[in-house]
């Protein structure tokens, strides 16, 4: 291994230095520089592409050629002719350069060969084929390649360092809310150009008055080929032990409609929709309040479903199906939605250790046996009405449903056996109406409303073996004449959330507006909950506690904040200018065991924000605002709630807001002339009045109960993160770096206890991207997670180097492998090594259809790996036992 990678680097820094520079200016009519035109040089002999560059401000350009070719090289602009020059390189650099003129007629050069990134306005072009290899499959293995462009471990689009949530094909949603689906099944085959659109707006007439910096969509244009025909692929296969695979999935689009259905059965682990997907997909939705000023989300209430990747788990078995459709009736009227079933069984086998930072600091290991099941399901149904470019109307619905269960067979050191039983079967509905009305160039009208009804019921059940440990049966008043301690838990939660608001632009000139907003958000919960005792015979025995705690709750929370804000945007030079602020009226009320608390207040919430454009590829921004954050109903309800078998929480009706300022430098640089990108993100956040939990241990035991209580201490948190990524020629390398601080205070027995934590993380990575060649892609991970929690300092690193290696190879076969590998260590001493193979040789014969593929999977069979978890309670090392070596052979068709 150690000689192939050697070699690798050989031809690497062969490549890299048997080049000729050619360089020059490209200039206009007039002799003026012309920014962002493209420059392509085009290999004589091979007739491919070798390079291409764009101009900086001062017109130059750069190229990095073969020694000893020919060459034609093409300049152009949009607007002008394009002109072409041949070349010969021989071993010295070489200059040329270009003046355009305005192109009045048809271009007397034929561009003969696609420009691999053109620059329009906010939108970045992509010509896909330039990118991607024979290896490739997935859009995900194109954007990969894509400068500035990055797909995350949880297949999510990044670009420069900001997530994107909308993915259009043809100009039409797929799935809107997530980008994971995009990246995991749209063909790779199939992608023509794919356009980065920056700021972007869906409401046309808000887009030069609404600030949109951190908003990016992507908008995938198809192949002539693969429009008004239906394409896809159906994929089966299966291996020894039962192991199977069924992965249908077709698209078709025309202009008048589309329709994507996705499925997938599998039981290799294979997870295409988990349940942090289930409650990240957005589906587009956001609260008309998110830039007021207000923080106030509804909290899920489940108590700790697991939430399994599928290297942490013995066996999954993974079923799902979603459908994705647009339809345009007339050409002012689109209608699109959505549907997604998504179910999963994962059964986890884990061991335990921890040590509790009670004053005896207990250790506890334990030994668990746990069986989910979880049925999510997702629908989403727009309409969007655009009669003419002065009004614009859209109503979404977007609802989600469950049936979740987990059966856990637990083994404690400290409480022996415990059975644990969990299950909800929440659903809510998120529904949006929104108006966007130009009177004329000077005024803009808004109006946003949304509602949200959401009902969630989760149950808990644990049955334990009655010892002196279990500190709760007093603090409950159990029935100690029972076999067992055999608890469980009702709860119910009930949301319904308006929140609406009027906006008003009055647009001054070119350069400056002022936005005018009033709005509301109003919310009503009520929680109930209640702790019984299941005996012998099956009765339920109702609880009370003697110090006057309940063990049931009965709470209606009400909150509402109405506001008015403004903001004045102006551009002057390279500066945009939004200073602004919000004014709210707050009120509180909760009603519990017959005491009412309310509270009202007036507050103002400065903010403001401010754009440098060094360059058209350059930016600084720089924000600053004051946010309040409210609770809602589940920290105030103060009857005892369980969160599993030895902890137990208690509401707070007394809590109050916190309030947070907030301060954020961002730095993004495109440079296509040096092909270099860098983004770079410093955040500041300072906590008032923030809400913590005081734990108290029972006897020194680890059982404890958790309060929320306003902490006098501020809380501090400081992050630093960053990417560095430079193509030359095929090579494309990157460096990224995160850097996190926090400080906090705790109260633990009624001490005060202060936390702190410094977490680093640097991640390194060179990838080819050669046609024909095999590609390679090799990178380091490291991070440093040091934590000081006042009893001592926890330092841990985790080193993962990994190399992962694609070829194509004998006109049809194709031969992929990941190999990475990871040492867990702390100050002193290794704690855990492990390490994952997969590999996969495919083959289709050109121009065929058909595929054969041999997948095989944790080559090594490696058999467990472990995971640490450090909080304020105590410091957890979990070993996961995962599946086992396995080889599948599938077959697929491709439409």
């Amino acid at each position: 291994m150690k000689l192939k990678l050697i070699a690798f680097f050989a031809l690497v820094t062969s490549v890299a230095f048997s080049q000729v520079k050619v360089e020059g200016i490209v200039k206009d009519s007039i002799g003026n520089p012309i920014e962002l035109a493209n420059v392509v040089a085009i290999n004589q002999e091979t007739k491919l592409m070798d390079s291409y560059s764009m101009t900086d401000n001062e017109g130059h350009y750069k190229l990095n050629l073969n020694s000893n070719s020919t060459y034609t090289l093409q300049a152009s602009y949009i607007g002008m002719k394009t002109i072409e020059a041949t070349l010969k390189t021989l071993k010295e650099d070489l200059y040329q350069n270009f003046n355009l003129n305005s192109d009045t007629n048809l271009d007397e050069v034929e561009l003969v060969y696609e420009m691999p990134v053109v620059i329009k306005g906010d939108s970045l072009i992509y010509n896909a084929d330039s990118f991607r290899a024979k290896t490739d499959r997935k859009l995900g293995d194109v954007l990969n390649k894509l400068p500035g462009v990055e797909v995350n471990d949880d297949g999510e689009i990044e670009v420069d360092g900001v997530t994107v949530r909308k993915v259009m094909v043809e100009g039409k949603d797929f799935f809107d809310g997530d980008s994971k689906l995009a990246t995991q099944n749209i063909p790779a085959d199939a992608l023509d150009k794919i356009e980065v659109l920056k700021n972007y707006d869906e409401v046309s007439q808000l887009k030069s008055v609404r600030n949109n910096e951190e908003s990016i969509a992507i908008n995938i244009r198809l192949k002539e080929g693969k429009k008004n025909f239906w394409f896809g692929e159906i994929t089966a296969g299966a291996g020894p032990d039962d192991r199977y695979i069924v992965h249908p999935k077709l698209f078709y689009y025309s202009p008048k409609y589309s329709i994507n259905i996705i499925t997938d059965y599998n039981n290799i682990g294979d997870v295409p929709f988990t349940r942090q997907d289930y409650f990240k997909f957005s589906g587009g939705v956001r609260g008309s309040n998110r830039d007021s000023g207000t923080s106030f989300n509804v909290a899920s209430s489940d108590i700790g479903f697991l939430t399994m990747q599928n290297n942490r788990a013995n066996s999954i078995e993974s079923k799902f199906g979603a459908v994705n459709f647009n339809y345009a009736p007339k050409k002012t009227w689109d209608l699109s939605g959505f549907a997604i079933y998504s179910g999963n069984k994962t059964d986890m086998l884990q061991n335990s250790t921890k040590t509790y930072s009670s004053e005896n600091n207990i250790d506890e290991s334990t030994t668990s046996d746990t069986r989910q099941k979880a049925d999510l399901g997702l629908f989403k149904f727009s309409s969007k009405y655009i009669p003419n470019s002065n009004h614009h109307l859209d109503y979404d619905v977007f609802g989600r449903v469950s049936k979740q269960t987990e059966i856990k067979d637990f083994y404690s050191s400290v409480l022996g056996n415990i059975d644990e039983n969990q299950s909800q079967n929440p659903y809510s509905i998120n529904q949006n109406l929104n108006y966007y009305y130009t009177l004329n160039p000077s005024n803009i009208f808004a109006f946003e409303l949304q509602y949200l009804a959401q009902d969630e019921d989760p149950f808990y059940n644990a049955i334990l073996e009655k010892t002196n440990e279990f500190k709760f049966s007093d603090e409950l008043n159990l029935d100690e004449t029972q076999s067992s301690y055999n608890i469980a838990q009702d709860k119910r939660i009930k949301t319904n959330k308006l929140d609406t608001k009027v906006d008003y632009w009055y647009v001054l000139n070119d350069k400056s507006n002022i936005n005018f907003s009033i709005g509301l958000l109003n919310s009503t919960q009520r929680f109930s909950s209640e702790i019984y005792q299941i005996l012998d015979n099956g009765d339920n025995y109702k609880l009370n506690n003697d110090d006057g705690y309940n063990t049931y709750n009965q709470i209606t929370y009400n909150f509402s904040d109405a506001y008015l804000a403004a903001q004045y945007t102006l551009k002057t030079g390279m500066f945009t200018f939004r200073p602004g602020f919000s004014a709210h009226t707050y009120y509180t009320k909760n009603s519990q065991f017959g005491k009412i608390v309310e509270d009202s207040f007036v507050r103002l919430l400065p903010k403001f924000n401010t754009t440098m454009e060094l360059k058209k590829t350059e930016t600084l921004t720089f924000n600053y605002a004051i946010n309040n954050t409210f609770t809602d109903v589940n920290k105030l309800a103060e009857g005892f709630v369980f969160n599993n078998y030895n902890s137990i929480f208690r509401g707070n009706s007394e809590l109050e807001n916190s309030l947070a300022h907030n301060l954020n430098l961002n730095y993004r640089s495109f440079n296509q002339f040096n092909y270099t990108n860098i983004f770079a993100r410093l955040s500041y956040s300072k906590r008032i009045n923030q809400i913590r939990n005081k734990a108290e241990f029972i006897d020194n035991s680890n059982n404890q109960i958790s309060v929320p209580f306003n902490s006098n201490f501020e809380d501090e948190t400081v992050g630093l993160n960053g990417r560095f990524e430079k193509t030359i020629n095929k090579i494309k390398t990157s460096l990224g770096a995160n850097y996190s601080y926090s400080k906090f205070n705790q109260l633990i027995n009624n001490q005060q206890r202060v936390n702190e934590s410094f977490t680093q993380s640097y991640r390194t990575q060179i990838n080819t991207n050669f046609k024909t060649a095999p590609n390679v892609s090799v990178g380091y991970n490291l991070s440093i997670n040091d934590y000081n929690q006042g009893s001592g300092n926890t330092k841990y690193y985790t080193h993962s180097p990994y190399v992962n290696l694609n070829t194509y190879f004998l006109k049809g076969f194709i031969f992929n492998t990941e190999y990475s590998y990871f040492n867990y260590r702390n100050n002193e001493r290794t704690l855990n090594n492990y390490t994952f193979f997969d590999a996969s040789l495919a083959y289709q014969k050109e121009d065929s259809k058909w595929e054969y593929k041999l997948t095989a999977t944790n080559l090594l069979n490696t058999k467990s790996l472990n995971r640490d978890n450090i909080n304020t309670l105590y410091t957890n090392t979990t070993e996961y036992f995962i599946q086992p070596r396995y080889i599948v052979l599938s077959l697929k068709y491709n439409l």
